[in-house]
């Protein structure tokens, strides 16, 4: 059994299976992306062995724990065998502990390569937030909203661009009505953690794309640091008019209930009005979703602009787009980048 710091860890382990034996509420808060959950102890029984070391002693815990261990420790070692298929496993807990090297040790006695995360997940993320603070060449994308500023990232996505989709990420599109049609979020910590994995793939020589977005993408709040360094990239607004832009929204949200779309209203109602709010359930019921969505157009452009004014960013360059598609549109962006942010 060798301890790995958690940069090598992270190297190594793509070769291997990354197993995460702490409880499965520490995992779901948040993991390594791609760690299998193998705990060693269910919620409760963790709950018991702090309550048993904190009243009586470490001694009396450990005993407790290899009680509750030894009944499950077969079936442990089989779930083992079955994830790794023949290739070695890198084992964290917490803060690389017991419960890490005695999983690890077990597993090595049925014939398992095993690698153990020094410091344990508390190490890797302690890695991942010094990376945020790092530098990368982002071209930051911005717009109104309805300017389909992810389609566009989509194509140059499409065009070989490096893209980085916050929201996609976050699974929420960034407003009130943002969680119509998507998964649960993660938590802010699981967000981070897939966030660092896609920063890794990343060619950090090389202009990467993403989105304008304020600090909170719905329940998830982007990295402090990560967020900070973004916004003094230069940033592309994508100037789209507002016909245009009531179109893109139909088309979005045309194929939602009307009563979830009611809901996103509701929880913008003391900035828009009570009495805007009204009109635009009676707009929505008449399936009238265009002049719907320009009652909260009218409140998040003025919100736009605002943020407009309020940017770190000293590089700001405003695009006219009118009748191009989202290709014609990507194209010119990438000009536009190659000349001004090379």
């Amino acid at each position: 059994m060798q301890t790995l710091s958690a940069e090598i860890f992270l190297n190594q382990s793509a070769n291997g299976k990354i197993v995460d034996v702490r409880s499965p509420s520490e995992y779901e808060s948040g993991h390594i992306p791609g760690a299998f959950s193998l705990p060693l102890f269910s919620d409760d029984e963790r709950a018991v062995i702090g309550t048993i070391y904190k009243q009586i002693g470490k001694k009396e815990a450990i005993l407790e724990g290899l009680e509750i261990v030894g009944k499950k420790m077969k079936n442990i070692a089989q779930k083992a065998y079955e994830i790794s298929k023949g290739k070695s496993l890198f084992v964290h807990c917490w803060r690389g502990g017991m419960r890490s090297k005695s999983m690890a040790q077990l597993f090595e006695n049925i014939g398992i390569e095993c690698f153990v995360l020094n410091g344990g997940y508390k190490a890797y993320r302690n890695l991942i937030l010094l990376d945020f603070k790092k530098s990368y060449k982002f071209i930051v994308l911005g717009g109104k909203t309805g300017s389909g500023k992810t389609q566009v990232l989509q194509q140059l996505y499409n065009m070989g661009e490096q893209v980085l989709d916050l929201e996609k990420l976050a699974s929420h599109k960034g407003s009130a009505f943002g969680s119509i049609g998507e998964m649960k979020q993660p938590t802010t910590e699981q967000f981070g953690n897939d966030l660092h994995k896609i920063l890794t793939l990343f060619d950090s020589k090389k202009r990467i794309w993403l989105e304008d977005e304020s600090h909170k993408i719905g329940t998830v709040f982007i990295p402090f640091e990560f967020y900070i360094n973004y916004r003094k990239c230069p940033l592309i607004v994508l100037d789209i008019s507002l016909e245009k832009r009531l179109q893109n929204l139909v088309k979005i949200y045309g194929n939602y209930s009307k009563e979830e779309i009611i809901k996103s209203f509701e929880k913008i109602s003391k900035k828009i009005g009570g009495q805007n709010v009204i009109a635009a359930k009676e707009l929505l019921h008449q399936n009238n979703l265009k002049d719907a969505a320009a009652i909260a157009l009218y409140y998040y452009d003025k919100a736009y602009i605002y943020g407009l004014q309020n940017k770190d960013t000293k590089q700001i360059e405003y695009m006219n787009f009118e009748n191009e598609d989202t290709l014609q549109i990507a194209k010119k962006l990438i000009e536009t980048a190659n000349v001004k942010f090379s």
